[in-house]
Order: C-alpha cells, then sequence, then structure tokens
C-alpha cells in the first residue's frame, strides 16, 4: 500500500520526516527539558545550551525570540516544544492562541463554541 501525499493546509507547517530531520537538534534539546537540571542549565546560559545541542541558526533566534511558530517552522514538534513553552510559563491554550492569531480570551471561546 502507497502513502498518499495530501496537499498542504494553507498556513500550516506539516511534521513529516523532512521536518524531522531538519529539526532532530532542537527537537533533542527540548526533549532535554524533561529534567529540572536541564532546564535550571537552559535558564543560566541559553546560548551556551543552545550550542551544547547545535541548534543552527534559524532554530537559535527562535528560541531568542520565543517564536514558537517559527520554531516550528525550523522543525520543531509540537510535543518537544511544549516542554520549551512549559519554562517560559506557556500552557497549550497559549500556543493554540500563538497559532491561530487570536488572543487567549478568543481562543478559549473558540474551544468553549465546540463543547
Amino acid at each position: 500500500m502507497s502513502a498518499t501525499k495530501l496537499p498542504p493546509i494553507p498556513g500550516t507547517t506539516p511534521f513529516d520526516g523532512e521536518q524531522a530531520k531538519k529539526g532532530y537538534a532542537l527537537n533533542k534539546m527540548c526533549f532535554s527539558f524533561n529534567s529540572a537540571e536541564c532546564r535550571a542549565e537552559f535558564l543560566r546560559d541559553e546560548e551556551a545550551y543552545m550550542k551544547k545541542y547545535s541548534l543552527n541558526e534559524e532554530q537559535a533566534a527562535g528560541i531568542r525570540a520565543r517564536d514558537v511558530l517559527g520554531l516550528i517552522r525550523a522543525g520543531g514538534n509540537a510535543y518537544y516544544l511544549a516542554k520549551f513553552a512549559g519554562i517560559l510559563g506557556l500552557n497549550m491554550q497559549d500556543i493554540g492562541a500563538l497559532q491561530t492569531g487570536m488572543t487567549v480570551e478568543q481562543f478559549k471561546a473558540k474551544l468553549a463554541a465546540y463543547a
């Protein structure tokens, strides 16, 4: 059975094999944030921590700017980026609002409308 490639959804960045390869270092770094020690190390010296994981400039710029959508475009997986967002005090509703260009209140209202 062959896989059928679906047409892209406007405004999205599908996480596929190409994105996985592109974002390997970024996702590996974000996975490390499962450890409290690693989170503390990152917060002490973000630049050194990014170098430790060999982030490319696009990824490092996204980390510096706290640009979750840019990090997705740079190969970040939403599940691993949630670990980074947690360090920033963001939850999944905050990220959803960022992804849709809404305020958190608007995003919550939209979610409630589906309930």
